[in-house]
């Protein structure tokens, strides 16, 4: 009799156990991983992974996160403000470094007993070949690799859905995924509609004014933002030129290629930069400060004899957007500024900020995008 009931009463032990469960999950890496989830500890290994986070966790953003990468404070510094400003207590997490870089300091991690660090794509290589992975999996770190930036287009839903599992919150990557195709649908189903498309030609330079000497012309491949370019119905005047998500175009190639608007990515990053040459922009940016200096990288060989700069055609985006899954902003502005008339009712300021509103914990402001004034180059 004693034994039935304790069989019976270890029958029934699961369903009194925590809310985690033994799975498997398959990482952009095509890594099949195997942990309890939802994780109970999570390191955030690119900080900037907390735009897509809160987007699922809300006031709860923080409940599980025991450590992040230091990128937000540096990178996105207007971003990270506005974290604190919601949850303070988020000041005091322990940040660590990159692991391309080998400045992440793993024995610290490992102190934190976390069940998951999670890395950007591009830390892969670096993280196998340097013994990053074994020695996290010898003291029991899953490490989990997810993906906005490299190939946004292959990777974006699969990193949301992976973070919606490991953070418990898979109902609400599924809204968020929705709200994000039906938002890029507003551009592209009305795009679809129109006969003979034309596209105007688009240069994107990739954060000129950061550092060195400030040279043209950094630029994105079929990826990333020159998909966007496309996406809102431009031409990215790189496609079939550099094949990579990032790449290096020739200054002769943009003077031949004359296009009908430049686009600079910039953000607020004078926590890194040596000159302090950027366009900053972002959450509550200046938007007359950023004007000015966007006319002043327009002055650089070869930008003057250029047409998009002599028709005011010049534009600043957020540097950010290429690491979230928030690029249906850029594509509803990109839209807007390539084909004025048949977006005149899109408000991508006002998208950004009803997105705000159904998913994420802190306030809106706006300052993400500025075009130059006509003449000031």
């Amino acid at each position: 009799m004693i034994f039935k009931f304790v069989r019976a009463l270890v029958a029934l032990l699961p369903f009194f156990a925590g809310p985690a469960f033994a799975a498997r999950l398959t990482d952009v890496a095509g890594r099949t991983v195997e942990l309890d989830l939802p994780a109970k500890r999570v390191i955030v290994g690119e900080a900037r992974q907390i735009h897509v986070i809160a987007a699922l966790k809300g006031a709860q953003t923080f409940d599980t996160i025991v450590g992040w990468r230091d990128d937000l404070v540096k990178k996105d510094p207007d971003s990270y403000a506005a974290y604190v400003e919601r949850f303070p207590d988020i000041a005091k997490l322990p940040q660590f470094g990159y692991v391309p870089q080998g400045n992440f300091d793993l024995e610290t991690a490992i102190t934190l007993y976390p069940d998951v660090i999670t890395l950007n794509l591009e830390s892969a290589k670096v993280a196998k070949e340097s013994g990053f992975e074994e020695k996290a999996a010898s003291a029991g770190i899953k490490v989990v690799y997810l993906d906005f930036r490299i190939d946004p287009d292959k990777n974006t839903e699969k990193s949301i859905d992976i973070l919606g599992q490991l953070f418990g919150a898979s109902d609400k990557a599924e809204e968020f995924k929705a709200y994000r195709r039906a938002q890029i649908a507003r551009v592209t189903d009305r795009l679809a509609g129109i006969r003979d498309l034309k596209r105007p030609n688009v240069f994107i330079e990739r954060s000129p004014g950061i550092s060195g000497e400030n040279n043209c012309c950094r630029t994105f491949g079929p990826y990333n933002f020159g998909a966007m370019v496309d996406l809102a119905g431009g031409n990215n005047i790189a496609n079939g030129i550099i094949t990579t998500t990032f790449g290096d175009l020739n200054p002769e190639q943009l003077v031949v290629s004359d296009p009908d608007h430049v686009i600079v990515t910039g953000s607020n990053w004078a926590a890194e930069s040596d000159i302090n040459q950027f366009v900053s922009v972002g959450r509550g940016a200046d938007m007359q400060a950023a004007r000015t200096r966007l006319a002043a990288l327009m002055t650089r060989t070869p930008f003057p004899e250029l047409k998009a700069v002599k028709q005011g055609h010049v534009h600043a985006v957020w540097h950010q957007f290429y690491g979230a899954p928030y690029e249906f902003i850029p594509i509803q502005q990109f839209a807007k500024w390539f084909h004025p008339d048949l977006f005149a009712d899109l408000d991508p300021d006002q998208t950004f900020r009803d997105f705000h509103d159904k998913f994420l914990p802190v306030t809106y402001r706006p300052g993400y995008f500025v075009t130059a004034e006509k003449g000031t180059n």
